[in-house]
């Protein structure tokens, strides 16, 4: 929850290549007081069977700058094993020569306002991605 002195963050993941939440992914936070300030890591959490972080740590006084880094490759291994199972003819990965998750991992970096809440929401297939300031 924001204040008039601090951001809050929220964010959850919609797997567009299946039309459902993406349960289960790693989420980091990490916030800085500016460009040119190191980053310091605040903590972590998971999505739920709705694809929401609803239990992100709280960002400190003086933040300008938060990065989300979520950890997509267990994931998108995961959902390709279940696709592949299930369409037993159809390549995972579509001769795309690719070992793993062709993104293993997305950070994405944006800057806050004291007292404004900011919700991220990813959207996320297994060879692209999008991000946008939700409400």
């Amino acid at each position: 929850m924001s204040t008039s002195t601090t951001a809050s963050v929220s964010t959850h993941i919609l797997d567009t290549s299946v039309g459902r939440p993406a349960e289960g992914v790693a989420v980091h936070l990490a916030a800085r007081s500016g460009r040119d300030a190191d980053w310091r890591t605040l903590g972590g959490s998971a999505t739920d069977a709705d694809g929401r972080c609803k239990d992100l740590p709280a960002l400190p006084e003086g933040t300008t700058q938060v990065r989300l880094d979520f950890e997509v490759e267990p994931y998108l291994e995961k959902s390709a094993k279940k696709q592949a199972d299930a369409q037993q003819d159809a390549p995972a990965n579509r001769d795309s020569g690719t070992v793993g998750a062709f993104f293993p991992e997305v950070a994405i970096t944006f800057a806050v306002n004291p007292g404004e809440h900011y919700h991220v929401p990813l959207l996320l297939n297994p060879f692209g991605y999008s991000v946008y300031r939700g409400s």
